[in-house]
C-alpha cells in the first residue's frame, strides 16, 4: 500500500470507491435510524444536516481517497458506526424518534451511573483491544493496520458520544 494515491490512480479509485460506499451507509443507517436527526450523537452531523452533510462527506471522500491507509481507517469506522445504527433502527423506526428517545432517557434514568459507565468502557474497551492487537501485529502502512486504527477510533467514538450522552443527561 503506498502512502498517497495519484488522482486516477487503481489506489485512488479504490478507496474512493470505498469511502462513498462506507460513509453511504453511514448515511442511509442514519437516515434509517433517525430522518429528523433527532437521535443523532454527533452535534456536528446535527447541526450540518442532510444537505450540507452530503457535501461535507463527499469532500470528506474526495480528500481522503489520496492517502490510503486513512481513506481505510476513515471506511473501517464508518462501516462500524453504520452497523451499530442499523442494529437499533428498527426499534427506533417501530417506536418513534421521541418515544425511543424517551424509552432510553427512562432506562438511563433507572440505571445506576456506574452500570452505565462500565456497560459502555466495557464494550469500547474490548472492542478497541482489538483493534489495537491488528495494529501492533500489522507493518507500516498495510491493510490490517489500518483496520485496526478504524477499530480504534470508532471504540473511541462510541466511548465519546456515550459519555456525552450520559454528561448531558446527568450533570447538566
Amino acid at each position: 500500500m503506498e502512502d498517497y494515491a495519484s488522482f486516477g490512480s487503481r489506489d485512488h479509485l479504490i478507496t474512493l470507491g470505498l469511502l462513498v460506499f462506507a460513509r453511504g451507509m453511514d448515511f442511509l443507517s442514519t437516515w434509517f435510524a433517525t430522518p429528523t436527526l433527532a437521535l443523532e450523537a454527533n452535534p456536528l452531523a446535527k447541526r450540518l444536516g442532510w444537505k450540507r452533510g452530503i457535501i461535507f462527506n463527499v469532500l470528506l471522500c474526495l480528500a481522503t481517497a489520496h492517502w490510503p491507509l486513512a481513506g481505510l481507517i476513515v471506511v473501517t469506522t464508518s462501516l462500524l458506526v453504520a452497523a451499530r445504527n442499523f442494529k437499533s433502527a428498527w426499534l427506533m423506526r417501530a417506536l418513534g424518534e421521541v418515544d425511543y428517545s424517551m424509552l432510553v432517557n427512562d432506562a438511563m434514568h433507572r440505571s445506576s451511573r456506574r452500570s452505565y459507565v462500565v456497560s459502555v468502557l466495557g464494550e469500547t474497551l474490548l472492542f478497541g483491544l482489538v483493534g489495537g492487537a491488528v495494529v501492533l501485529s500489522s507493518e507500516w502502512p498495510s491493510v490490517p493496520l489500518a483496520v485496526g486504527m478504524g477499530m480504534i477510533a470508532y471504540a473511541v467514538a462510541v466511548a465519546f458520544y456515550s459519555l456525552l450522552a450520559i454528561w448531558r443527561m446527568w450533570w447538566r
